[in-house]
């Protein structure tokens, strides 16, 4: 079983997202079984709240439902996964200095490195303080760098 983390500042938008996205997305694959996917934040503002409300709803429109309850990352979830995908530098950082070994640390990897649609995005932005527009851009990318990551992960299982 693969077990995958998503990570963004406060887990009201961006990590519980791509929970949501790489929930279906395994699930249309026939392959829950095979995984298990979560999210968390770095800091703890919104622990045990719903996603964004925004979020929600351009989240529903695409289909999706985005029920995640917040919690905070703990340096344990190192022990608990194998993945910890976070959704820009400043994440990289935070989660990169609460790694104990480098073990821990090879296990952050950034989302996006996984777009195939999108060169040149160096992350996913948080779109807290934007528009509309900025909600539907942050799940277009979530879209396409989940479907990157599960595909290099099915491709790395057939090795």
């Amino acid at each position: 079983m693969v077990k995958i983390l998503f990570i963004c500042l406060g887990n009201i938008c961006r990590s519980p997202a791509a929970d949501g996205i790489m929930h279906r997305l395994v699930s249309q694959a026939g392959l829950d079984d095979q995984y298990l996917i979560d999210s968390a934040g770095i800091g703890s503002w919104h622990v045990g709240q719903l996603p964004d409300q925004r979020m929600r709803r351009h989240g529903q429109r695409h289909g999706y439902l985005f029920n995640h309850r917040a919690r905070q990352f703990k340096p344990q979830d190192f022990d608990r996964f194998d993945l910890i995908a976070v959704m820009d530098h400043e994440n990289y950082h935070d989660v990169s200095r609460q790694a104990r070994t480098e073990t821990d640390r090879l296990k952050i990897i950034s989302m996006s490195d996984y777009l195939q649609h999108h060169p040149g995005q160096s992350t996913i932005p948080d779109p807290y303080y934007g528009s509309d527009s900025d909600f539907e851009w942050v799940i277009e990318l979530l879209e396409d760098a989940c479907d990157g990551l599960l595909k290099q992960l099915r491709a790395n299982a057939t090795k």
